[in-house]
């Protein structure tokens, strides 16, 4: 397929996202990893954690194992470097370490399975990932062993693969829905550069709900918006342009907001990850003319879909794939059990 090229050429990073646990990430690992292969792109692969084990270690059900080919660079614990089945070249080693060791990036002299791990830190997986570019990779894969949301912060990579699949839902149609919602939060609209941007990224590392009122920011005492709704509310007055909330957004966090602040203030997160709120509950927010805004929003360089689910039924492969293409036309979607 030209699309594994594509990525190559346009992205140095990408992550692999699941909208959920069992949504198809590690399958749609392995699926990348062999079209990799097969249109000789060198692959990098590491982890926010540790994966390629056989069996889930919290469901318990089996898990695909990480097969990777010759050339392919890949970051190990020390431990994990024996069990390996693949022959690996030590290349450097880290400075960063794991309950299994420091973290090795090694290169793939005889192909087989291998259990991988990363950097837990966001500095970390940079650091990783460019010692990895250094020995030729033409593309990093980073898979999001444990935290399947925040990998997704666009500080971890230039893009994310998002993988969904039949374990959302029995209902095919609530998989489709509840995935291009979340691809259209990632897309959400930057605060555009000026004199509010610049007081929110400013003071942004004090982590406390901030306004901007007349070109000056208001700094409340209030670290999360969790508890918080009527404090920001009464906080928040008719000279209130921009409401930057450092946390979770969550229904309860504006629940107790007056509705017609809405139309009048914008709210400001610092990116998509950020947003907890249900389709439903979105809906009634856009509705009510909610204006979000987010300092850096996420790129979706592709959307995998798994129509098996580990309980045992199914969507019929094409019926999935054409209903996924058809709401997320601008986006390549791929069916990765065909």
């Amino acid at each position: 397929m030209d699309l594994m090229r594509e990525l190559a050429d346009k992205y140095e990073t990408l992550s692999i996202v699941g909208m959920s646990k069992n949504a198809g990430k590690t399958t749609a690992l392995n699926y990348f990893i062999e079209e990799a292969y097969d249109e000789d792109v060198v692959l990098g692969i590491t982890s926010t954690g540790r994966d390629g084990e056989s069996e889930d270690v919290v469901t318990l059900t089996e898990k695909p194992r990480i097969y990777l080919y010759e050339d392919t660079i890949v970051s190990i614990p020390m431990q994990l470097f024996d069990a390996a089945d693949a022959g690996l070249e030590i290349l450097w080693k880290s400075k960063y370490t794991t309950p299994m060791g420091e973290l090795l990036i090694c290169k793939v002299q005889d192909a087989g399975y291998v259990q991988i791990a990363g950097a837990m830190s966001t500095a970390g997986s940079k650091e990783l990932c460019e010692e990895m570019m250094k020995h030729g990779c033409d593309l990093i894969l980073i898979d999001g062993a444990i935290d399947r949301k925040s990998i997704a912060s666009p500080e971890t990579s230039d893009a994310i693969i998002m993988a969904t699949g039949a374990v959302l839902s029995r209902n095919m149609q609530i998989v489709v829905e509840e995935t291009a919602h979340v691809v259209s939060l990632y897309g959400l609209p930057e605060l555009e550069e000026g004199e509010a941007r610049d007081l929110i990224v400013e003071h942004a590392h004090e982590d406390k709900i901030m306004l901007v009122k007349n070109g000056e920011i208001e700094i409340l005492d209030l670290i999360t918006g969790l508890g918080s709704s009527k404090f920001i509310d009464e906080a928040i007055d008719d000279n209130t342009e921009y409401v930057y909330i450092p946390g979770a957004l969550t229904a309860s966090v504006i629940a107790d907001i007056n509705v017609k602040k809405f139309k009048k203030v914008t709210f400001v997160l610092k990116d998509p990850t950020k947003i907890f709120i249900s389709l439903r509950d979105w809906k009634q927010l856009a509705k009510r003319k909610f204006n979000l805004k987010v300092l850096e929003n996420i790129e979706v360089a592709c959307v995998t879909v798994n129509p098996w689910a580990p309980s045992g039924y199914t969507f019929e492969h094409e019926a999935l794939l054409s209903a996924m293409q058809e709401a997320l036309p601008d986006i390549p979607v791929i069916d990765v059990k065909i």
